[in-house]
């Protein structure tokens, strides 16, 4: 069964905080920045059932479910345009569109190590999915570790299908363990710089640990089928 954690605003709640964000002022085309969120979140939700479904199938043919849980997101708009202007990319409705793939993002939690990449592939072969990007940390030894992919997906609207990017990020439990561990200490700012570099080291060790431990229960669950 998969755990699905949804942190999705209606369109109502998204018109809000894009409002509240400053960027109705700042935007050139304040309706257009709508569209974008609300086709994004569209896509999030077809990238989410085309998992859901391959996860069913699996589970169906070879009695393992590869997917613990995901998480579904749609970025903020403050921290939208923090992106932009962090990155000089111009707040434009042409500049969203060029550079900014991450507005709609999907965490998916595998139990193995083989299942990212099993999510990966099964997800990929499938028609209507097409790779944008793709980064692989997955054999960092000491520190963050992760899939990232970006995919385009067709959304089916009124006047016809437009397609639209989602950022799928695939990785184990032990992993998101990790990164949640990692993301606190890292932007916990009140922090003792002592303290924060002693776990930060710490960290690393685990990683490294981690990564052994992740790879010895693979190589007994692949024993045991």
């Amino acid at each position: 069964m998969i755990l699905q954690r949804r942190n999705i605003l209606n369109f109502g709640e998204m018109q809000q905080q894009l409002e509240q964000s400053g960027m109705k002022g700042r935007i050139d085309d304040f309706q257009k920045i709508t569209q974008i969120y609300l086709l994004r979140r569209l896509a999030l939700k077809e990238v989410g059932t085309k998992l859901e479904n391959l996860d069913d199938e699996y589970s169906t043919l070879h009695a393992h479910n590869p997917i613990h849980h995901m998480e579904e997101r749609m970025k903020n708009p403050t921290s939208l345009i923090e992106k932009m202007e962090r990155k000089n990319y111009g707040v434009t409705i042409e500049s969203v569109q060029k550079n900014i793939y991450d507005i709609a993002g999907i965490r998916v939690v595998t139990n193995y190590i083989d299942d990212i990449h099993r999510v990966e592939d099964a997800l990929l072969g499938q028609d209507d999915i097409t790779l944008i990007k793709r980064k692989d940390y997955i054999n960092k030894p000491n520190g963050y570790r992760s899939l990232h992919i970006v995919v385009s997906v067709p959304v089916f609207l009124a006047e016809g299908a437009q397609q639209a990017p989602v950022e799928i990020q695939i990785r184990t439990i032990g992993m998101d363990m990790w990164a949640s561990l990692e993301h606190k200490l890292r932007y916990k700012n009140h922090l003792d710089p002592d303290k924060a570099a002693k776990y930060g080291d710490q960290l690393k060790d685990t990683a490294r640990q981690l990564n052994q431990i992740e790879a010895g229960m693979q190589g007994i669950y692949q024993d045991l089928l």
